[in-house]
């Protein structure tokens, strides 16, 4: 799902994106400048690796993700308390966010229940 950024408005833009497992829902407004907020939940299970005994076991999500998109280079001043993802082409993926957020998800220490109990 692409959305055209310079489209979103005050009114908040909602979507939901399904993968696999995964739910990942939101919207997105304008916050500002170049700036559109994003607010989602990212919901359901992810196959990952125990970082103690490298079995593969399935991580229970419910994570709220909320970050800007600047629609160009972002000049940093300082003054907002949220990460941005810069976009150069005036659009936004939609499911290339959520790839991004399971990959850094999944680059966090996680263990098994049974190495967890031991």
């Amino acid at each position: 799902m692409r959305v055209v950024l310079r489209k979103v408005t005050k009114t908040p833009l909602d979507f939901e994106v399904k993968s696999k497992e995964i739910v990942f829902k939101g919207y997105l407004e304008y916050h500002g400048g170049k700036l559109i907020l994003l607010k989602a939940n990212i919901n359901g299970s992810l196959s990952t690796s125990c970082d103690i005994c490298a079995e593969e076991f399935k991580l229970n999500l419910d994570e709220n993700i909320e970050f800007l998109i600047s629609d160009g280079l972002y000049q940093d001043d300082n003054s907002i308390a949220f990460d941005v993802v810069e976009s150069f082409d005036g659009n936004v993926d939609i499911e290339e966010l959520l790839n991004s957020e399971l990959e850094l998800i999944k680059s966090d220490y996680h263990s098994c229940d049974n190495c967890k109990q031991n």
